[in-house]
C-alpha cells in the first residue's frame, strides 16, 4: 500500500495536468474547506540579468528586498522562461501551454495591433476568477491590443499597465510616440515613473482585498529599455535615443523593482497576509545588452541558456521552507499549473495544461524528475532549436547541432554529441514529435 500511494504522488504531480476537476496538489494536501484560500502574487521582470540581483551573485548591485524572498523561500537555479523574448513567455504563463499553440512565439510589435491572445483560450486569471479570486495585473501585457485580446478578456478584474513591448518611464509613449498606458481598456495619462506607479497600484490592491482571496499580476517593464533611471523625469526619449543607456543604468532600474517589491511584501505584512500568499518573482527571458548573465552563455532572443535560464524565487511560508535552494528544471508555464494546484482551481472539461505541478517538488515531498521542455526561434533571420531533458540540452543553432551536459557545464563551451549520439537521437526523435503535435494547431495569428 505504501509503494502504491509513493507511485499515485508521482503520477499526480508530473503527468500534464488533466481537464478533469480541480487540479490537484500532492504532499501535503491544501483544504480550502479547513483554512483560507491562498493569495498568489506573480512578479514577472522583464530582461532581468541571471546575475543580477544579489541571491544569484550580483556584485554591484543591491536587492534585499528580493534577497529577503530567496532567505524566506525558495531559490530555483534551473527555471526556464517560455520563449527567449517578451510576448512567448507571457502567452506561456497565461494559458499554462506552450506558447506554439496560440501562434505567438515571438515578440507582437509596438503598434501591430493585429494579433493577439484569443478569449477563447485558457487563462489563468479567468480560471482564479470562476474559484472564488479577485484577479488584477499591473504592468506589462504584451498580448494584443485590441479589447477582445486585452487584460479585461482574459478575466482580470483590473488593469493599469501598457499593452505593448515598452514604453518611456515618464511619458509612456511607445517609440513610435503613441501613449502605451492604459486603465483597462482606456488610455491614461497618469504623471510619474512606470516602476513606482505598476507598484503604488499593486500595494493598493493588497490594502483594498486584504479580506478576500486575490490573484495579483505584477509585470514590471523595468529593465527593458529604453534605459531610463528613476528620479530623472526630464530625460524624455524618442526613437533616435530610444536604447541609448549605461548599466548604471540598468542597475538603477533594478533597485527601483527591489524597492517596489518591498513596498508589496510590507503591504502583505501589515495585514498578516504573508504567510498564507504565495509570492512568486521571476522574469520573462534572458537579459539583454547591459545585462550580466553569468555562468550563462549568450543573452535574450537565443536559445542559448543565458537566453532562457532565469532568476526564480518562490515564498510561501504556510507551505514551502525557507532558505532552501532547488536545482529541479522548471519552465514559466509550470507556475501557471502550480498556481491553480494551490488554490484548487478546477479546468474547463477537456483542457490540459502543458506545465506542470512543482509545488511537491519544492515541499521536499516528491523526488527529481526528469523533465523535457522544447523551444524553437523560426525567424528569418535566426534559426534555432533547444530541446532540455533531464541534465542533457541538444541545440540547434543554424546549422549546427550541440550537445551539452548542463550539469557539469552550464556555461555551454563542451560539445559532447559525438560521444553521445544515442541521445541525440532520442532528443531528435522528441524534438520531432514534439513540433508535430504543436503544428497541429491553426491558430488564426503567427508570430515568429
Amino acid at each position: 500500500m505504501k509503494l502504491l500511494a509513493v507511485l499515485l504522488t508521482l503520477l499526480t504531480a508530473w503527468l500534464p495536468v488533466a481537464a478533469t476537476g480541480v487540479v490537484k496538489t500532492t504532499g501535503r494536501q491544501i483544504s480550502s474547506g479547513s483554512r483560507q484560500k491562498p493569495n498568489v502574487i506573480f512578479i514577472l521582470v522583464d530582461d532581468l540579468g541571471y546575475a543580477d540581483i544579489g541571491s544569484y551573485g550580483a556584485r554591484d548591485i543591491r536587492t534585499p528586498r528580493l534577497d529577503r524572498l530567496a532567505r524566506e523561500g525558495v531559490r530555483l537555479t534551473d527555471c526556464y522562461s517560455n520563449g527567449p523574448v517578451c510576448t512567448p513567455t507571457r502567452a506561456g504563463f497565461i494559458t499554462g501551454r506552450y506558447q506554439q499553440r496560440v501562434g505567438l512565439e515571438w515578440a507582437i510589435r509596438t503598434g501591430d495591433t493585429e494579433p493577439g491572445l484569443l478569449a477563447s483560450e485558457t487563462s489563468i486569471a479567468r480560471l482564479l476568477k470562476g474559484s472564488g479570486y479577485r484577479t488584477a495585473l499591473f504592468g506589462k501585457w504584451h498580448l494584443g491590443y485590441k479589447p477582445e485580446h486585452g487584460p479585461n478578456a482574459h478575466g482580470f478584474d483590473e488593469f493599469f499597465g501598457i499593452l505593448g513591448g515598452n514604453a518611456d518611464m515618464y511619458s509612456h509613449k511607445g517609440d513610435n510616440g503613441e501613449l502605451e498606458l492604459y486603465e483597462g481598456a482606456t488610455p491614461t495619462d497618469k504623471p510619474g515613473y512606470l516602476t513606482d506607479l505598476i507598484t503604488e497600484r499593486a500595494a493598493r490592491y493588497v490594502e483594498r482585498h486584504a479580506r478576500e482571496p486575490f490573484f495579483m499580476y505584477v509585470a514590471y517593464n523595468a529593465p527593458h529599455w529604453p534605459f531610463q533611471p528613476p528620479d530623472k523625469p526630464d530625460d524624455i526619449r524618442t526613437r533616435e535615443n530610444w536604447s541609448r543607456g549605461t548599466r548604471a543604468d540598468y542597475l538603477k532600474m533594478i533597485e527601483r523593482v527591489d524597492s517596489g517589491v518591498g513596498q508589496i511584501l510590507a503591504a502583505l505584512d501589515r495585514h498578516h497576509l504573508a504567510r498564507n500568499t504565495l509570492v512568486v518573482f521571476t522574469n520573462d527571458n534572458g537579459g539583454e545588452r547591459f545585462s550580466i548573465n553569468a555562468p550563462l552563455a549568450h543573452r535574450k532572443a537565443t536559445l542559448w541558456e543565458g537566453g532562457i535560464r532565469v532568476p526564480c524565487l518562490a515564498r510561501w511560508p504556510a507551505e514551502l521552507p525557507a532558505g532552501k535552494v532547488s536545482n529541479h528544471p522548471m519552465i514559466t508555464m509550470d507556475w501557471t499549473a502550480t498556481i491553480l494546484a494551490a488554490t484548487e482551481t478546477a479546468l474547463p472539461a477537456g483542457r490540459r495544461l502543458d506545465g506542470v505541478n512543482i509545488l511537491p517538488v519544492l515541499q521536499g515531498r516528491a523526488p527529481y524528475i526528469e523533465r523535457t521542455f522544447f523551444w524553437r526561434i523560426a525567424r528569418d533571420e535566426r534559426k534555432q532549436k533547444a530541446v532540455r531533458q533531464g541534465k542533457w540540452k541538444m541545440l540547434r543553432d543554424g546549422g549546427i547541432e550541440l550537445l551539452f551536459d548542463l550539469e557539469k557545464d552550464a556555461s555551454e563551451r563542451y560539445d559532447i554529441g559525438y560521444q553521445n549520439q544515442e541521445v541525440l537521437r532520442q532528443m531528435r526523435d522528441r524534438l520531432r514529435s514534439w513540433e508535430a503535435d504543436m503544428d497541429r494547431t491553426k491558430p488564426p495569428f503567427s508570430v515568429k
